[in-house]
């Protein structure tokens, strides 16, 4: 018996562009379009049964993430497409509920890699948002307060980080805690953008 496709919905403003993304769909027999509409379509507001969301528009940041919080707040695993390399746009889009954020000149392979990572529950963010960061840190992290760190760009919670680590909750918060004293990063998008610069999300977007 067959495992269960993985269902994606394309919302995206150029016809040219969903239609490459559904070809890419089609040709990948684990996964499965189940609708295909631009921004300004009223199905927009709609993904059917789908696990994951492909989100491309040419509407502001801002309007953006009003999409990915609507599709995350449905259940939907939302990856966004962009134009754009920015950090503070990358952060925006994962404080709205974004699981994986990708140029939208990425390839084929790489597309499909990261909509099988996200629909299994792992995180996916293009190299190109930490290539070249010329303001990393050279801070001493500890082995384990980088995997923490990268868990917590992924989107997990402290209970889901004590229980992939076979650590305690506390434990978490004791690492988090001393994560903040080293950096004055306490908040969850602040985490995120520290693993950034230390090229803890390039790694989670390239395992598996």
């Amino acid at each position: 018996m067959s495992a269960q496709p993985t269902y994606v919905a394309i919302i995206s403003d150029g016809p040219i562009l969903r239609h490459g993304l559904s070809h890419v769909l089609d040709s990948a027999p684990d996964l499965e379009k189940v609708s295909s509409a631009g921004h300004s379509d009223p199905q927009r507001s709609e993904a059917g049964g789908a696990d994951v969301v492909l989100l491309h528009t040419q509407a502001s940041v801002r309007d953006t993430c009003k999409l990915v919080t609507k599709f995350h707040e449905r259940g939907h695993k939302v990856v966004v497409l962009t134009p754009s390399a920015a950090e503070t746009d990358l952060l925006l889009f994962i404080e709205a509920g974004a699981r994986g954020c990708l140029s939208q000149h990425i390839g084929e392979a790489e597309l499909l890699t990261a909509i099988r990572a996200v629909a299994s529950g792992r995180s996916y963010f293009s190299t190109v948002f930490d290539g070249g960061n010329p303001h990393r840190r050279n801070l001493r992290i500890t082995d384990r307060e980088r995997q923490i760190l990268e868990l917590v760009a992924s989107g997990a919670t402290d209970r889901e980080i004590a229980s992939k680590l076979n650590i305690s909750e506390h434990t978490v918060h004791s690492h988090l805690d001393r994560l903040g004293s080293k950096t004055g990063f306490r908040r969850r998008a602040d985490l995120t953008r520290l693993a950034l610069q230390q090229g803890a999300v390039g790694e989670l977007a390239e395992e598996g």
